[in-house]
């Protein structure tokens, strides 16, 4: 697709309708016809307005910014000769999240004809792209390669690094990687697959990501993934665990070849006992116990607590929020339950403990229910403060959540014999990939603390119109005006988008 290139002659600005091709993998460009010129920061075409009409309007904005995070790093360089497809998936995922068979038309929506050497995009180039993955080289080397580039264009510190395993469920039944697994959700019958990630600990741009199979315990992954810190020459730093992988066992090996810990304690056992004491001893909710993490509030009290001989910090945490959150959905289910037995019918598996056997509430035991909403319990082996403790396990919750959906996303491959080992492991690609680019994005919106969710989002409504002359035959494209906020964004991401 043509499009219109200033050209600057002394003080004067001309725009020509110009052509891009691809030869020799370099991009050659083709002179077409003169458009205009640019006076007083204006443009005047050198045709009627009336003559002018709307063709294609694209979405430009988004894409502009990931392609151009992506092109710093050289990221297309590193991806073999379907380069172009794998990071159209990549884009899509952090915007749009398509399955395949949508992906050709959203592509044909966008402007990434102009940013990729690709004129149109098919299902089968996309699924060729996916298995080029595999087919390459060794996806451990390639991610080395990646980080390296990261490197030399960020050189962020390789200190301390924090990892976070996801168990992800699969739809189909013939991947031979996922298997039938605990699964944090509580479903039965879907396989499994574990996601290891490895990420700088102070600005969360990964390092690395490892797939497992899904009925392996979280803490058997931990030998595999220290060694994937080694590879790229980090031999210390921190191990996060949910509430669900912790033991005191797993805890006391790490502590013993120098990794911390930073992990979830389940409010059970010893614990519940300590934390009531904690909330009879203290207030929580006061000001030097406020922490602002993201868009949630904490309230938290730390102490000094020795695990298994360990010497280490529990923090003791209190989301208001939460706690009000959950009272009030508990309330409604009693409200709709109550409705229900009164007209003998069915209620709700688990709410049959707040009545007794005439329907009647009983108040002591959802007194027991809400005694703990909303307080939570973390445990470091090192002294950090609780804005850290909470920053290294919280982390970037919300961008893992962004790349890593489900794997009934945007390569949804079907039918379920598309499931094949490496192509759902080129998909655990694509979201890494993803999360790198959302990263890299966070990282260089630092400075208006503003979510890489929340920057795309403003910035969705920058669209290229493209126009042409129906007299003259000639096309030329135009971004719309731009916001403050959209300039604010640009700019500071860098100022050399606004030129584009």
């Amino acid at each position: 697709m043509s499009f219109i290139r200033r050209i600057k002659k002394g003080d004067k600005i001309y725009l020509a309708e110009v052509e891009n091709s691809w030869l020799n993998g370099k991009c050659v460009q083709r002179y077409i016809r003169y458009v205009g010129k640019v006076a007083d920061g204006k443009t005047i075409l050198s045709s009627s307005i009336s003559n002018v009409e709307i063709d294609q309007v694209k979405l430009y904005g988004p894409l502009l910014v990931l392609h151009h995070l992506a092109s710093e790093i050289h990221l297309a360089d590193h991806l073999g000769p379907l380069a172009g497809e794998i990071l159209s998936l990549a884009y899509a995922h952090c915007l749009d999240y398509k399955s395949i068979n949508q992906m050709p038309r959203w592509f044909e929506r966008t402007d990434l004809n102009m940013m990729l050497p690709l004129e149109k995009l098919t299902e089968d180039r996309l699924l060729k792209a996916l298995d080029s993955v595999e087919e390459t080289q060794d996806l451990q080397t390639l991610q080395k390669v990646i980080f390296a580039a990261v490197q030399s264009k960020y050189h962020f510190k390789d200190s301390g690094i924090i990892y976070d395993v996801t168990n992800t469920y699969l739809y189909g039944k013939n991947c031979p990687l996922g298997k039938m697994g605990h699964d944090k959700e509580g479903v039965k019958g879907r396989s499994l697959i574990q996601i290891g990630l490895g990420v700088t600990r102070t600005e969360g741009i990964p390092v690395f990501h490892k797939t497992f199979h899904g009925n392996g315990h979280d803490a058997r992954t931990l030998q595999d993934l220290i060694t994937g810190f080694a590879e790229n020459k980090i031999k210390t730093g921190f191990i996060v665990f949910d509430r669900g992988v912790t033991s005191q066992k797993t805890v006391k090996e790490l502590k013993n070849i120098s990794w911390n810990v930073v992990c979830g304690v389940a409010l059970r056992g010893e614990f519940k006992p300590l934390l009531r004491s904690i909330i009879r001893k203290n207030q929580f909710v006061h000001l030097e116990n406020r922490v602002h993490l993201s868009e949630t509030i904490f309230y938290v009290i730390t102490q000094f607590y020795k695990w298994e001989g360990i010497p280490g910090s529990l923090a003791w945490c209190f989301n208001e929020q939460q706690k009000r959150d959950l009272r009030e959905s508990r309330y409604d289910e009693i409200l709709h339950a109550q409705k229900l037995l009164g007209q003998n019918k069915v209620i709700k598996p688990g709410l049959e403990k707040f009545f007794n056997k005439n329907g009647q509430l009983i108040p002591p035991k959802l007194s027991e229910a809400e005694e703990l909403d909303g307080y939570s319990c973390i445990f470091s082996t090192e002294r950090l403060s609780k804005k850290e403790m909470l920053s290294i396990y919280f982390g970037d919750k919300d961008i893992v959540e962004k790349a890593f959906h489900s794997l009934k996303g945007v390569v949804n491959l079907q039918p379920i014999r598309h499931w094949l080992y490496n192509r759902v492991t080129a998909h655990v690609f694509i979201c890494y990939l993803s999360y790198l680019l959302l990263a890299l994005l966070k990282y260089r919106l630092r400075k208006l603390e503003m979510s890489p969710m929340e920057a795309l989002t403003q910035i969705e409504t920058m669209y290229k119109v493209y126009m042409k002359d129906a007299k003259k035959k000639f096309s030329l494209s135009k971004t719309v005006t731009l916001t403050k906020k959209q300039e604010l964004i640009l700019k500071t991401i860098d100022k050399n988008l606004l030129k584009s």
